[in-house]
């Protein structure tokens, strides 16, 4: 059986400081020999517009890793789409009479409602908080059903394969495996927008990931119930042990070394102490917020030290933050029904809360949330949950969201023939680009138009750069 909570380690506070090599690493001052110069261009010039004004945006990134079954969360409620719905999901069909009704603004003909767990995120999608964007999925070009078959186009590297698109997804690379995210490249791009460079513009509440890795940024790992910890014992020094460690650390760390492996290793050190000696003061002062996170959540936990770290942003110095919080265990072939609605639930408390938390501090429409999963799950039933498949439906909140819509093209939910999208065993091709996606979310951070091709090398299949639109239209610039 999967479990409906976040993705659990055994980890005591002490273990999570010894296991966490620099937990506090901040954004680091390795500047690779091929450092790109264009990047360097666009990093000055995002500067010069915006480092020296009031204006602060943040991106959360919610992965649901293992991938979600989407069409449960999203459904057709109307008679003549749930008979169709129902009849391709067989057992793992929901309930007509038990779905959330929402309205959107914009009507596709049908009716849709969402899980019965999403009670908080119905009433945010019908005050405009929320929207949906259906059938998104990692392509390199587009493509239809006959292609597919055919193999005249190319498909993203593993479809299917959990570690190949959990990695497309983060990286916006579904034709390689590659090794840094587009959350790190956009630091990399915009690095000096922030004048506090001991803290990273990328903060993970989910330890290392390949989303907030760049060429010159890593992230700054926070803990979701001790926030900043550092490195163990380095400030209590009321043990003569502990009074050696640190004197050793220091004697590492202050001088300037001619090896440039060495000088980078003591700079990255160095920046990790600076880094949680200002985030720890922060965090302690943060507000109490009136609508209570649960504590025995580590998801709205999570969601309460990016709310706690986005209060601090002045004393900080930040205008521009990226989160991260991976919430696992979406893998389900076997208690779909059973472990969905839990792990639904937990989601739609954390988001209410963490929404709630940004109305007081008055910047919900300075932060925008949103969700990433590997793929979406077969229409079939395997016999007590569904199998991987590819076109997923994603979420997206904030003040900034043209929310009560849902985007893109919600597709035909029947199997085989009849199904231009369905390639087999409830397999639905995507109808919006994952490129799309980000580069949306991208151009509302800041991101030039013309390095949005840095990001993202196959937007321009799907998406004119340099057109002056939003690619997809569900954010206000």
């Amino acid at each position: 059986m999967e479990s409906t909570k976040m993705t659990k380690h055994p980890i005591t506070r002490r273990k999570f400081i010894g296991q966490a090599s620099c937990i506090a690493i901040g954004a680091t001052t390795v500047f690779s020999t091929l450092f790109n110069l264009k990047t360097m261009s666009a990093a000055a010039s995002f500067n010069s517009a915006v480092a020296g004004s009031n204006d602060y945006k943040a991106l959360v990134c919610l992965l649901n890793a293992g991938g979600m079954d989407s069409f449960n969360m999203l459904v057709p409620r109307n008679n003549a789409a749930y008979n169709v719905y129902k009849a391709s999901r067989s057992n793992m069909a929901l309930n007509q009479n038990v779905l959330r009704p929402i309205n959107p603004i914009v009507s596709d003909g049908n009716q849709y409602g969402l899980h019965p767990s999403m009670t908080r995120m119905q009433a945010m999608f019908e005050a405009g908080k929320l929207a949906f964007i259906s059938n998104v999925g990692t392509l390199i070009h587009p493509i239809t059903k006959q292609q597919f078959y055919a193999g005249s186009v190319e498909v993203p590297l593993g479809l299917y394969s959990h570690s190949d698109q959990v990695m497309h997804w983060q990286t916006g690379v579904p034709q390689a495996r590659v090794a840094k995210g587009w959350g790190g490249k956009i630091a990399d791009l915009m690095i000096s927008a922030n004048q506090n460079q001991n803290v990273s513009m990328n903060i993970s509440l989910s330890g290392t990931n390949i989303f907030q890795t760049g060429e010159n940024s890593v992230e700054y790992s926070l803990h979701p119930e001790y926030g900043s910890v550092g490195i163990l014992d380095y400030d209590n020094q009321d043990w003569v042990f502990n009074k050696m460690k640190r004197a050793s650390i220091d004697g590492m760390v202050n001088p300037s070394y001619q090896d440039v492996f060495k000088n980078t290793y003591k700079k990255t050190i160095k920046t990790s102490i600076d880094g949680n000696a200002i985030l720890s003061k922060v965090l302690e002062s943060s507000p109490t917020f009136t609508v209570p996170f649960t504590q025995d959540s580590d998801l709205s936990r999570s969601f309460e030290m990016i709310a706690k770290t986005i209060a601090g942003r002045v004393p900080l110095q930040m205008k521009r933050q990226i989160f991260f919080i991976e919430y696992g265990g979406w893998d389900h072939h076997d208690e779909l029904l059973q472990n969905q609605a839990g792990m639904l639930s937990e989601v739609d408390n954390a988001l209410h809360q963490f929404n709630a938390a940004l109305e007081q501090l008055g910047v919900a429409d300075k932060v925008t949330t949103f969700s990433l999963s590997e793929f979406s799950r077969t229409l079939t039933s395997n016999g007590n949950g569904t199998d991987h498949a590819w076109g997923a439906n994603v979420f997206i909140m904030g003040g900034a969201v043209k929310g009560k819509r849902i985007y893109g093209q919600y597709p035909s939910l029947a199997l085989g023939n009849a199904n231009p999208l369905e390639i087999g065993g409830g397999s639905l091709i995507p109808t919006t680009s994952a490129d799309k996606y980000f580069a949306e979310l991208a151009l509302w951070y800041g991101v030039p138009s013309s390095e949005l091709v840095t990001l993202f090398p196959n937007i321009g299949n799907f998406y004119n750069p340099m057109s002056g639109q939003y690619p997809i239209g569900f954010l206000n610039p």
